[in-house]
């Protein structure tokens, strides 16, 4: 039974302002040359090769509206999906301790970091943060950290 689900996505306003404003960029290269008929920029490319560029910041756009982090917490598991990249799951008896954090910036999607592990984060500077029994660790991003707390520590391994 799910005892937690979250369920993220990368909705910074920075972000989207300029992955498009670089696409406006490509539309506004393409109207000029293709349709008013003035070469864009001192270089011109040609027309195939303006559109076929400008499926690189429309692409990225794409797939950064599609990508998701969900986290889901059984009594027995975590499941952490960083969709379209993994897909990975933590058995309870894997963890040795857990706490939830605040932390400084770490990046966005899936990243390694010595001070936290294996970090995903699509978000905010909040996370759990996973120390398995292996040595390794884990820190899961969150914006509902009171939640998380919760449910985690009927599993008796939270710390502070």
């Amino acid at each position: 039974m799910v005892e937690y689900k979250e369920v993220q996505r990368m909705t910074q306003w920075w972000l989207w302002l300029l992955l498009i404003g670089v696409a406006g960029i490509w539309v506004w290269g393409i109207i000029q040359q293709m349709i008013v008929g003035q070469p864009f920029g001192d270089k011109p490319v040609s027309n195939a090769g303006l559109v076929i560029s400008s499926l690189i910041p429309f692409g990225l756009i794409a797939f950064l509206g599609l990508a998701s982090l969900k986290t889901t917490v059984t009594s027995t598991k975590i499941a952490i999906r960083y969709t379209p990249f993994i897909n990975v799951q933590i058995d309870r008896n894997d963890v040795l301790k857990a706490e939830i954090i605040t932390y400084n910036f770490v990046g966005y999607g899936i990243r390694y970091s010595n001070q936290y592990g294996t970090v995903y984060n699509a978000k905010g500077n909040s996370g759990l943060l996973i120390y398995k029994k292996t040595g390794s660790k884990l820190l899961i991003g969150t914006q509902k950290p009171k939640e998380l707390r919760q449910v985690i520590a009927k599993w008796g391994v939270l710390i502070s």
